[in-house]
């Protein structure tokens, strides 16, 4: 287990050390860990899964998601690594892994077949079956949305006021 920025980080013991276990190591697979899957971690963690003495050609991706937040009271449990593990077997009989909507492969080798070297081989999760982008609204469709929200605010606040205000002549 290690944090996600390992993947990516660009400092020099980060990439030499992402360098070092790409050409001695078969870095066969990472599993994308969301936050509070280990106790005390307190970020998102990955785990990587490699043989040594042979140079990383291809990696398996898995992003791991339980559907649910998890934590102290709520831990990771075989269940939520079923499909992981099932996966992962198969993949282990075969020169790529399976593609599903939270597995892919990611090629590390350059076009003439060398190895990418470490800042090259950004080995970051991103994950190409991710679904749909996500549409943003522009700044002023919010501005607007804003302004709607406050003026009805300020209808409702003005409504509970005259209710709460005394009427003239009226004793309490």
């Amino acid at each position: 287990m290690i944090k996600n920025t390992f993947l990516s980080n660009t400092d020099n013991a980060s990439c030499s050390l992402r360098k070092h276990l790409l050409e001695s190591c078969n870095l066969h697979t990472i599993l994308d860990c969301p936050s509070g899957t280990f106790q005390g971690a307190g970020v998102k963690t990955v785990v990587l899964f490699f043989e040594k003495g042979l140079a990383t050609r291809n990696i398996w991706y898995y992003q791991l998601d339980p559907g649910r937040s998890l934590g102290k009271t709520n831990p990771l449990n075989d269940n939520d690594l079923a499909e992981f593990v099932e996966l992962q077997a198969s993949r282990a009989s075969a020169a790529e892994g399976p593609v599903t909507k939270k597995s892919w492969n990611v090629d590390v080798r350059a076009e003439d077949g060398r190895s990418l070297s470490s800042v090259e081989a950004d080995l970051s999760v991103k994950n190409p079956n991710g679904g749909e982008a996500v549409q943003h609204r522009s700044p002023q469709v919010i501005l607007d949305e804003i302004a709607a929200l406050d003026a009805e605010s300020a209808e409702v606040l003005a409504s509970i006021r005259h209710a709460l205000s005394p009427d003239e002549g009226a004793l309490l």
